[in-house]
């Protein structure tokens, strides 16, 4: 299989979904990944509509689950023999406090643990594709964002900022550990800051808290289209494909917040996700890269 394949997760809605159409309509085969199988046929069925042309490929997987996750990344690698661009754009915002399959507070455990064990398991065979690129879509959020370590899961007292800021911190300190772990396999890894941006993500399905005030501020968000910019500037254009580790909003690198920039923070926090998951990039890394 020679053309390229590229992925995003959290693809059936918002930025997700206008992330894969424009990735489609390079002539790549793109991946879909999501977690629900109804939205996720509802998805592929209105953006193969829009061009029927596009290789579009459905895929599931619930990033609250570890376990899901390994049965997703080896499914993957039986299918695919590569893997040119990953965007790892899934993510969830809740106002109280839940967890994932494995205990872990959802918004840590979803927008941070999830992605970080998926891309390390994929690492072999995005090692296989020249120029691979990692695109981690984060936040200015994490300017207000602090890793507990002694409570990550913040069990107590939990707050929607503390969760969100703490995840979107953790998006970038990844980006940039990986990023330097990678050094000289010519794989690159950055931070995209979308904007805000009008979509479903903290609208509560059940309730349906959150509408009503995304409704109002909706003239003043972006489109998805244009919150997906910068992640599909760092995913596609020439003039980023040797630049790695960096921080982007509107398609220029950007001022990122001190702790983002704390070397011994981030490796830190990169063991404690290792922990956290049971496994290392070591294990999961070809012997041909020399980390």
């Amino acid at each position: 299989m020679d053309e390229k394949v590229m992925l995003v997760t959290g693809a059936n809605s918002g930025m997700g979904k206008a992330t894969v159409a424009s990735l489609a309509d390079t002539g790549a085969r793109v991946v879909m990944l999501c977690r629900d199988k109804i939205r996720g046929e509802a998805a592929l069925l209105e953006v193969m509509q829009q061009n029927t042309s596009r290789k579009i490929d459905l895929m599931f997987c619930n990033l609250a689950d570890m376990k899901d996750i390994r049965r997703f990344t080896e499914e993957f690698k039986k299918k695919y023999n590569r893997l040119d661009v990953l965007v790892n754009n899934a993510g969830v915002v809740t106002l109280d406090r839940r967890e994932t399959v494995d205990g872990l507070e959802l918004q840590f455990g979803v927008n941070h643990i999830g992605h970080f064990l998926m891309t390390i398991r994929l690492i072999d065979i995005i090692s296989q594709a020249e120029g691979s690129r990692i695109v981690v879509v984060g936040s200015g959020a994490h300017k207000a964002g602090k890793i507990h370590f002694d409570d990550y899961n913040l069990t107590c007292g939990y707050n929607v900022i503390s969760s969100y800021g703490q995840a979107k911190l953790a998006n970038l300190l990844f980006s940039r550990e990986l990023a330097k772990r990678l050094s000289g396999s010519g794989i690159t890894v950055n931070c995209a800051h979308p904007g805000a941006v009008a979509t479903s993500m903290g609208v509560d399905r059940a309730t349906g808290f959150g509408k009503t005030i995304t409704g109002i501020l909706r003239p003043f968000f972006q489109t998805p289209e244009q919150g997906a910019r910068t992640a599909l500037f760092l995913a596609l254009d020439q003039s980023v494909s040797k630049i790695t580790g960096e921080y982007f909003y509107k398609c220029k690198i950007a001022k990122a917040s001190k702790a983002s920039h704390d070397e011994n923070l981030a490796k830190r926090f990169w063991e404690l996700s290792e922990n956290i998951c049971g496994e290392t990039l070591e294990e999961n890394t070809p012997k041909s890269i020399k980390l």
